[in-house]
Order: structure tokens, then C-alpha cells, then sequence
């Protein structure tokens, strides 16, 4: 059975992929913002003022979202550049982008083969609450929350088969 048949036809297998997500989410966090990604309560509602988007192509076909709060940008973009938070604020975008490329690219490389055979776009980081996206995925979703110095985060995988 190649790649594409098993995540079209195996639920199970993108449901274990789950713990994978979380952990490159906690690696990325952890090693490029010296920081430890704590569990959101189970009400918190995600704001979607900040919404990266990195695509994945080849055998690994979708989009990992990674969505915050500006505050959680400028927190983000204060940690990977080493200034007070506000001191760099254009520089949010390019740092939630960024975050979100690191992870997808940590996610895919801990898939046994799936390293080489999967590449990423260029992060896409919208602005603003008022808009819907909607995928054209068809072999489900993986979501990992968090809570990052305070503000609640979501990291989103939705895979296309």
C-alpha cells in the first residue's frame, strides 16, 4: 500500500499522528523561544487575529495553520529577536510565519519517510477576525491547543489526501 492509499483510507493513522503534531509544536517552542507550552483550559476560545498558513506537497498533501492573538505575536516576534515586546511590531508577521514553518517542517520530518518527500510553501500570515478559510481537505483534521506565555494558541494540521 503506498502513502497516499494509507492516509486516504486509515483514519487511525492520522488520529496517531496527533501526539507528533504536539510535540513539534513543544520542540519549536521550547527551542526557538526558550519557552514551555502549557494546555489551554478546555473553554478557551482561540482568537483568529493572527493566522499563519504553511502548505505541505507530495506525499504529504494540506495546510498547518498556526493561529494567536496579537499579543502572542508580538511575544513571539520579542523572543525570536531578542528585543522588549512592541519594539518590533511589523516584525509580527514574519515571526508567527516563521513559528508556523518550523513546525510543519519538524511535524513532517518526524513521519518515517516523509522528510524528503514533502516540501513547504512560503508561510501566508493574515490579519484580522473577520474572514472564513476553508480547505479542501478530505482526510481529516488534527488540532493541538496550547497556551504560549499566557495566550491561548492553536496549531491546526488538515491533511488532503
Amino acid at each position: 500500500m503506498n502513502f497516499d492509499n494509507e492516509i486516504a483510507q486509515s483514519k487511525p493513522l492520522l488520529d496517531s499522528w496527533g501526539p507528533m503534531l504536539e510535540l513539534a509544536c513543544r520542540e519549536v517552542f521550547d527551542i526557538m523561544l526558550g519557552c514551555r507550552l502549557g494546555q489551554p483550559a478546555p473553554d478557551e476560545t482561540i482568537p483568529l487575529d493572527f493566522t499563519a498558513m504553511v502548505g505541505l506537497a507530495g506525499q504529504l498533501r494540506g495546510v498547518l495553520s498556526l493561529r494567536c492573538s496579537p499579543q502572542a505575536a508580538a511575544v513571539m516576534a520579542s523572543k525570536m529577536l531578542g528585543v522588549a515586546v512592541g519594539e518590533k511590531d511589523e516584525q509580527m508577521w514574519d515571526a508567527v510565519g516563521e513559528i508556523a514553518n518550523m513546525v510543519a517542517g519538524n511535524f513532517k520530518n518526524k513521519l518515517t519517510g516523509m522528510g524528503d518527500g514533502c516540501m513547504l510553501s512560503v508561510p501566508t500570515v493574515i490579519t484580522g477576525s473577520d474572514y472564513s478559510c476553508r480547505s479542501l481537505t478530505d482526510s481529516g483534521t488534527l488540532e493541538a491547543r496550547f497556551l504560549f506565555e499566557g495566550s491561548p494558541i492553536s496549531v491546526e494540521l488538515q491533511v488532503h489526501s
